[in-house]
């Protein structure tokens, strides 16, 4: 069993501010501002005090005694109320609402690498240079520690036992710095570092955290080469927030494919997942994929065709932790056709964009869930260079309740850079669904490589990826889902050096561009890229990282996502009428 190089806070919710269940987005905390007023203010019960004078009725002395009472306790609320007023309270135009503060921390989970194969994996990390007030902290990436017990040559649906965590090396991570054994440390913001992941058949999950200045915008990107025919193709992956459900649609247990469910628990607790397959016919049921129990600072495997009955071509997972909170990742791999990681997909929703189809896809294959509730009929769009179309002879599909439906798209950009779009084909019958698109390239030999794309949501204010290379190997993919936009990309200074660069790119309304990265001046090392919407939008996005590798046209697809480095504050005001409702 793994374990991890270091340990989290058993509370750590509450000390972060954060919300115990969050989609797969990123988790991050916010430093609160909070004042403390007269509702949270308590006075202990006055003590007995003797009477003088004529002796009275018991009911009258009763009576008295609990008038008194009672003022003294007013009393003391009032008195202790106006000696602790509020450190600052909230201006009376501001009413209830709320500030923007930056987040003080930030924490994602990567995946287990390779199973079952042999490879190379590196884990990159960058933070945006920031314009708060925030300083120190520090941003590190630190493995799972080597299993308990024997580990076996491929993944397994049978959970294992873990080890107790290793205690954090002095000033480590229960003290907002690194471990002793952090695989790499960010130096300062605006500098992405890189290095080896753990590699081999058994190499496990590891955990990313920022505090203090590197918080805000952290990313941590992990990608591996497998260059042996079994598992052959670039995987490449953002690193997410530990949650409670993650999305996944364009898993197989068909033909050739591998596909498997890494597990990583970097929290305190155990977390006991479920994993629920769909196919053409519904729910698979399996008391196998049930009641898995993941243990603290430990990561585990469960291969698809152990918990699916038969071959499935096209699945759709969903993995649910009903207690505590996990990393869950997807990986596919389709013999030596190609593959890659399948991206956890935005939450069920009527409309759904994919972004990142590069003009050169060989063909595509479209895979969408629907829920239980309720069939969904949906058209199919393309954004390309001048807005959206529907492509010809591939207008809609529908879904059966609970079921999972497929369609080939073949060559469906036609030579054009794309995203696509899944909506209502009638708005008054709305279905939350869940999409993903398989496309494949091939070179002029013949060999291919595949990646999976999935719905995602809008850059917002600032989206970040790391690990770009140079000489043209990565492209950034924008798509304006309204209104026209502007859109600023910056590339980073490199690992090893460089000064960074920025440009500007107009967006039509409802179309794709497509660009290679800009480069930093005086390149050394890879760079991250950072997209901006400055007006307009708005703008979903994904970058294509290719890498050909034994002439295999080697490639994969992350989108990128609002980073969310800053979160909202609510105002607090003193109240002292409180004590008397």
């Amino acid at each position: 069993m793994k374990k991890p190089a270091f340990k989290k806070k058993p509370k750590a919710e509450a000390v972060d501010g954060r919300a115990p269940d969050l989609s797969p987005e990123q988790s991050a905390a916010a430093g609160s501002a909070g004042s403390s007023g007269s509702a949270r203010t308590a006075a202990g019960a006055p003590g007995s005090s003797g009477s003088s004078g004529p002796s009275r009725a018991s009911g009258g002395t009763k009576t008295t005694q609990s008038f008194l009472a009672a003022a003294a306790v007013l009393a003391v609320v009032f008195g202790v109320a106006e000696l602790r007023p509020p450190a600052a309270p909230a201006k009376a135009d501001q009413g209830g609402t709320a500030s923007t503060a930056q987040v003080e921390r930030t924490a994602v989970v990567c995946p287990q690498p390779l199973q079952g194969l042999t490879g190379s994996t590196t884990l990159t990390a960058y933070t945006p240079p920031g314009t708060g007030a925030a300083t120190g902290g520090a941003g590190w990436a630190a493995d799972a520690a080597a299993p308990a017990t024997a580990p076996t040559a491929a993944p397994s649906a049978a959970p294992t036992t873990a080890a107790t965590p290793a205690p954090a090396a002095s000033g480590g991570p229960d003290k907002g710095g690194a471990p002793a054994d952090a695989r790499l440390n960010l130096a300062k913001p605006g500098t992405p570092v890189a290095a080896p992941a753990a590699n081999g058949d058994t190499a496990p999950g590891a955990g990313a955290v920022a505090t203090g200045a590197f918080a805000p915008g952290f990313t941590v990107t992990q990608t591996t080469t497998v260059t042996e025919q079994r598992g052959l193709g670039l995987s490449g992956i953002t690193c997410t927030p530990a949650g409670t459900g993650f999305w996944f649609a364009g898993a197989s247990t068909a033909g050739d494919r591998t596909d498997y469910v890494s597990l990583v628990n970097t929290e305190s607790t155990a977390a006991v997942v479920d994993i629920k397959l769909y196919g053409d016919k519904g729910l698979i049921d399996n008391d196998a994929a049930n009641g898995i129990t993941v243990a603290p600072g430990s990561s585990q495997s469960v291969l698809l065709p152990t918990i699916s009955k038969g071959a499935v071509t096209d699945l759709a997972v969903h993995v649910v932790a009903r207690s505590g909170r996990i990393g869950a990742a997807l990986h596919a791999a389709d013999g030596g056709k190609g593959a890659d990681w399948i991206p956890a997909s935005a939450d069920p929703a009527p409309t759904q964009v994919l972004p990142g189809l590069p003009a050169d896809t060989a063909a595509a294959r479209l895979i969408v869930w629907a829920p239980p509730e309720d069939d969904a009929d949906l058209k199919i769009e393309l954004s390309g260079k001048n807005g959206w179309f529907t492509p010809a002879s591939n207008e809609s599909i529908h879904v059966k309740a609970g079921m999972v439906a497929a369609v080939d798209l073949g060559k469906i950009t036609r030579d054009e850079v794309a995203g696509l779009r899944l909506s209502p084909s009638d708005d008054k019958h709305p279905t939350p669904v869940v999409a993903g698109l398989r496309i494949d390239r091939t070179g002029q030999n013949g060999k291919s490589d595949a990646a999976w794309l999935t719905g995602t949501v809008p850059v917002g204010a600032r989206a970040t990826v790391a690990d770009n290379r140079g000489g043209g190997a990565s492209t950034l993919f924008l798509t304006s889902t309204g209104d026209a936009a502007t859109v600023r990309v910056t590339a980073s200074a490199g690992t090893g050096g460089g000064t960074p660069a920025t440009k500007d790119v107009e967006v039509p309304p409802g179309g794709t561009v497509a660009l290679p990265a800009p480069e930093p001046g005086g390149l050394n090392g890879g760079f991250a890229l950072t997209v901006e919407t400055v007006s307009g939008g708005p703008v979903v996005a994904a970058r294509m990282l290719a890498i050909p590798t034994k002439d295999v046209p080697m490639f994969t697809v992350q989108a990128l996502r609002d980073d969310r480095s800053s979160v909202k504050v609510p105002q607090a005001a003193q109240d002292p009428d409180v004590v008397l409702r």
